[in-house]
């Protein structure tokens, strides 16, 4: 499965999303959908970035992109602080945008996105996010 590990840094969010995109395009995915794909990956990677590595500076993570028959499946690991996704309450996208906070939707984008998502923390293994999608 092809792997690329990332400091996590913003700046490198541009790498993974180049990466998604390849091996995307190269499983039969169409423009829409790569963008799709890459947009999902990046909400994960700088939640990482964001809230498991939360001030920590020198921090990396792992992220693997292949094509399982007509799926894609993207995995990201870190060893950072755990997140339990079912905590993340639906955004009210009907509210007035200044009753809102910022940001608060890429857990709402990534299911939105993906056919399945799917988190597992492992105090000794660390984190595994799984996020699928089968091609149209």
């Amino acid at each position: 499965m092809p792997k690329i590990t990332c400091p996590a840094r913003f700046e490198f969010l541009d790498e993974i999303r180049e990466f998604v995109a390849r091996i995307a395009r190269a499983g039969g995915f169409n423009d829409k959908e790569v963008y799709s794909l890459q947009l999902a990956a990046d909400e994960a990677a700088s939640n990482i970035i964001e809230h498991a590595y939360e001030n920590v500076s020198d921090a990396k993570f792992d992220v693997t992109c292949d094509m399982n028959g007509d799926t894609l499946v993207i995995t990201m690991r870190d060893t950072g602080k755990p997140f339990n996704p079912s905590n993340v309450r639906i955004p009210n996208l009907k509210a007035d945008l200044s009753e809102r906070k910022i940001g608060g939707l890429g857990v709402y984008l990534m299911r939105k996105l993906m056919d399945d998502i799917h988190y597992l923390a492992n105090p000794e293994t660390g984190n595994l996010l799984t996020m699928t999608k089968r091609r149209e």
